[in-house]
């Protein structure tokens, strides 16, 4: 699936599924699903997939973001805190309607309940998941 090949144009909805569910991307989905305000930092998205290299999370992320699946939200110059993260990883509104539509949005109160489970988070995810959000996704 190549850039402008998204949820919106004529891609068909099993392409877009074959697409989103390959393992890495879809577990990104399920963990920007499972996060607290549903905006992990990229370093959460690491943490989160400690399988996979760090490289490997952002190339996939930009696979996501340039589908139209995901998007990257930052916080306003006024709001950003040094040493806390300023970027954010969210579902599009055309995501959401495409996960909805299909039916892959039925772990999402399972997946936010494991996340809440994990017990053994670094200091840095536990300060970057309490970090300020943008307001307005």
């Amino acid at each position: 699936m190549e850039a402008g090949s998204g949820v919106g144009d004529d891609t068909t909805p099993r392409e877009v599924i074959h697409f989103i569910t390959q393992h890495t991307r879809f577990s990104l989905i399920s963990d920007i699903l499972a996060h607290p305000q549903q905006l992990p930092s990229m370093y959460e998205l690491e943490e989160l997939n400690p399988s996979v290299s760090d490289a490997t999370v952002y190339k996939h992320i930009q696979k996501l973001i340039d589908a139209g699946i995901v998007e990257e939200v930052a916080l306003d110059d006024n709001q950003r805190r040094q040493g806390y993260p300023w970027k954010f990883y969210g579902l599009t509104e055309e995501g959401w309607e495409f996960l909805e539509e299909h039916n892959l949005l039925a772990a999402e109160e399972t997946l936010q309940q494991i996340y809440e489970t994990i017990s053994d988070k670094p200091e840095k995810m536990v300060k970057y998941e309490n970090a300020p959000r943008p307001d307005d996704v």
